[in-house]
């Protein structure tokens, strides 16, 4: 008897800007997947490069690709200044025609089998709310090294979403460390987050993580903005950033992760306003600094299955 199940839809959202130099690697990668998506979201946010002629190519040539012109703002933003680009985007369609979502940057090569391969592992596992592979950097000699992104986080640069998990959780906050906000608030609702080092699911960032805005020491400083922002346990910061001084750039990597987190905090920046989500996350990170994140996530997610199996049916 024939299998009349549908093939479960994907939308793909990705805000870009001045990305010429790498986004025709991103484009053919998605182009020739074996699951190609459903609809293909691409923000142009203010090029100022050959990016809206290279966009104008590809929707001509792929139908399901469709381009979303935002005015130039005049620089690169990170952290607010992307997500707002991503709802930009995101906002011109309905996401609820779809079952599963993807914010995806458009400095990245993927395999082809990338996104067939997590609607597969997604559709045996009802409980995995958002997820991806790992990235690596090519390096000139032709080897590739991992950006070393922990287990239970999905990458920034391929956020793959349940649907029904990203509107659970609300969607993404428009702040630094919306990428770590977010797959905690999964946690915190019963929900999987993870990420997987396997071949046919590791794909190429082609530009190095934390390096599109001006510099990584501004990187570093800003992550400990997004840090204080996010509600981490100051004990928590701190020990994480006296790990960093022994990492490059080193000492004033660890140094500047510390004061972004130190002078937010005399600055009395406005916080994210979710009182349940700190203790939530503070309970989780100071666990972390005796057991070791994989045990206490190992941990979380079985205390948390409870929570998801009280708020869905399989």
């Amino acid at each position: 008897m024939a299998d009349n199940k549908k093939r479960p839809r994907y939308l793909i959202v990705s805000p870009c800007r001045n990305e010429a130099e790498y986004m025709r690697q991103t484009l053919d990668t998605v182009s020739q997947q074996t699951v190609t998506p459903d609809k293909w979201v691409i923000i142009d946010d203010g090029s100022t490069d050959s990016t809206a002629a290279i966009l104008k190519e590809y929707a001509d040539q792929f139908p399901w690709i469709q381009i979303v012109t935002r005015d130039n703002r005049g620089h690169r933003s990170v952290g607010p200044g992307v997500i707002n680009a991503f709802y930009a985007g995101l906002d011109s369609v309905d996401k609820d025609d779809f079952d599963y979502l993807c914010k995806l940057d458009l400095d990245l090569r993927l395999p082809a089998g990338y996104f067939g391969e997590l609607i597969r592992r997604c559709e045996e596992n009802p409980r995995i709310g958002t997820c991806s592979g790992k990235a690596y950097m090519e390096l000139e000699d032709g080897s590739v090294k991992s950006e070393k992104i922990d287990d239970e986080m999905s990458v920034g640069a391929s956020k793959f979403y349940r649907v029904s998990c990203f509107n659970e959780i609300g969607g993404f906050v428009r702040e630094v460390m919306w990428d770590g906000i977010d797959c905690h608030h999964c946690r915190m609702k019963g929900w999987l987050a993870l990420s997987w080092d396997h071949e046919e699911l590791n794909f190429i960032h082609l530009r190095p993580m934390g390096s599109s805005d001006q510099s990584i020491i501004k990187g570093r400083y800003r992550h400990g903005f997004g840090q204080y922002f996010m509600g981490s346990d100051p004990l928590y910061v701190f020990v994480a950033a006296t790990y960093r001084l022994a990492h490059r750039p080193y000492i004033i990597g660890g140094m500047a992760s510390a004061w972004g987190y130190i002078s937010s905090a005399l600055k009395r920046v406005k916080r994210y306003d979710d009182p349940e989500f700190r203790k939530f996350l503070r309970a989780y990170q100071r666990k972390v600094l005796f057991k070791g994140k994989s045990a206490v996530v190992s941990e979380i997610n079985q205390q948390q299955e409870a929570v998801w199996l009280k708020n869905h049916s399989l």
